[in-house]
């Protein structure tokens, strides 16, 4: 074999690698994906059954049945397209009231058909046992109970991250020393012979030194803390040397060398907000070198603080959505650039899983740590959004069942006999609108996600 087959035979190699690591993403992301959503079925359908209610299907997942089986009075299943599930509790609409209108209306017809499809599942012998004739309270429990496994999920997730993993902190060893200063605005990839060294590159220091002090103050080698130190004695010092103290390993042993930089001035942007938009800039010092990152494991009692910075992060970004759908469709049809902010379907989400679990510049720390913090963000999702207070969500049926408690309540204080239970059917045809939409974003997601993904870079 000659030289040059055995480079091509490796390239190979590390593409056989790469795709099998992508698909192995994919398809570790699907499970958590397919977990998530039957341990939020499950929510449901745990509370359904400890309140006596007959539950006759739990499925994860929609369209054709995968496999199946049935156990006792329900029937557990897996379908093909992996984009939600459900339980089937039986009387979730309840009968017509007395006093409901029998004119003869397009709508009303649409309202009974629904209506009778769902009264007969209702068996004689289920009697009390049907979702409409549990209290209240009893409902909001079986609707809440899903998108709260979701929230448990999450924190799940984030402990495992948090604790086990920790998070990217910024340490005190060099990570780069650039040999040259280029100006911002160049694309060169090596340094020019004009171009002017880097203050760093020039005081001799390098990629693996540990800085341990500045003008003879210790610095301290607490993730985060003692780079902010570096940082605020180079970016206060323009033209004027600072004695950095560094730490290096020389054939096996440490010694310890003061070196002298001078940082030059640069312009850059501060106070940028959430969108990337800076509001302004500053001139600081620079000399050229950048920090090396380590995982630091936080203690538990971190893990609410960090849960409550995502969810208002998640419901920012559920609140922007509306506003970036143009720019979604824009991505889509003619492709602009796609908003690393912006709405992501699953097929997105698998896509990144997979990236980041054959990107060979990640540790396998790093890698598990992103996949549980995608997997957490998935389920802070499905907790946010499930709880909207629209039919046919789950945040739909607590809003019926808490409206239906008030409206008895009201009518107790006026003297008047309790309405009975809320009519939901009626808001069938929101559901459908509700439904429609939803199927609309996410064929537009899924095509997005195909044509103009979001990709690590």
């Amino acid at each position: 074999m000659g030289p040059a087959a055995r480079p091509r035979r490796h390239r190979r190699r590390l593409e056989l690698n790469g795709f099998l690591l992508t698909v192995l993403g994919i398809v570790a992301f699907a499970i958590g994906l397919l977990f998530s959503i039957g341990f939020h079925e499950f929510g449901h359908f745990f509370w359904a059954r400890r309140f006596g209610m007959r539950v006759p299907q739990f499925m994860v997942g929609f369209g054709p049945t995968v496999a199946s089986f049935r156990r006792g009075e329900t029937q557990y299943g897996i379908k093909a397209v992996p984009l939600g599930g459900y339980i089937r509790i039986v009387g979730m609409i309840p009968p017509a009231e007395e006093h409901e209108s029998k004119r003869a209306t397009r709508m009303r017809s649409f309202i009974a058909e629904v209506r009778g499809q769902a009264l007969n599942d209702v068996l004689p012998s289920d009697v009390d046992r049907v979702f409409y004739k549990k209290p209240w309270w009893q409902r909001v429990i079986v609707m809440f109970a899903g998108p709260f496994h979701n929230l448990v999920l999450a924190v799940v997730f984030f402990t495992v991250v948090l604790v086990g993993f920790g998070i990217p902190g910024t340490t005190t060893t060099i990570a780069a020393v650039p040999e040259c200063v280029l100006p911002a605005t160049s694309t060169a990839t090596t340094c020019p012979a004009e171009a002017p060294p880097s203050p760093a590159a020039a005081a001799g220091l390098r990629a693996g030194d540990t800085i341990v002090a500045i003008d003879g103050e210790p610095v301290s080698q607490q993730p985060d803390e003692g780079w902010l130190q570096v940082q605020g004695a180079i970016r206060g010092s323009i033209d004027t040397p600072v004695v950095v103290t560094v730490e290096r390993d020389s054939d096996g042993a440490a010694r310890q060398l003061d070196l002298t930089v001078t940082p030059i001035e640069n312009t850059v942007y501060v106070d940028a907000d959430d969108d990337g938009e800076a509001d302004g800039t500053e001139t600081v010092g620079y000399v050229g070198v950048s920090a090396a990152q380590t995982y630091v494991q936080q203690p538990v009692t971190a893990v609410p603080g960090f849960l409550g910075d995502r969810l208002a992060q998640s419901v920012d970004r559920l609140l922007e959505m509306p506003q970036r759908i143009p720019a979604l469709v824009r991505a889509t049809f003619l492709g602009e650039e796609r908003d690393p902010n912006g709405p992501i379907g699953v097929v997105g989400v698998s896509r990144l899983s997979g990236e980041v679990f054959a990107y060979a510049d990640f540790t396998t720390t790093e890698k598990i740590s992103f996949f549980f913090q995608l997997l957490a963000g998935v389920n802070l999702v499905l907790f946010l959004f499930n709880l909207l207070p629209i039919y046919p969500l789950d945040g739909g049926h607590v809003a019926g069942a808490l409206y239906e408690k008030a409206r008895a309540v009201v009518a107790r204080l006026r003297g008047r006999p309790d309405p009975g239970p809320f009519d939901i059917a009626r808001l069938m045809p929101v559901a459908y609108v509700v439904a429609g939409a939803f199927v609309v974003l996410s064929g537009l997601l899924l095509l997005a996600d195909i044509v103009n993904p979001i990709t690590l870079q």
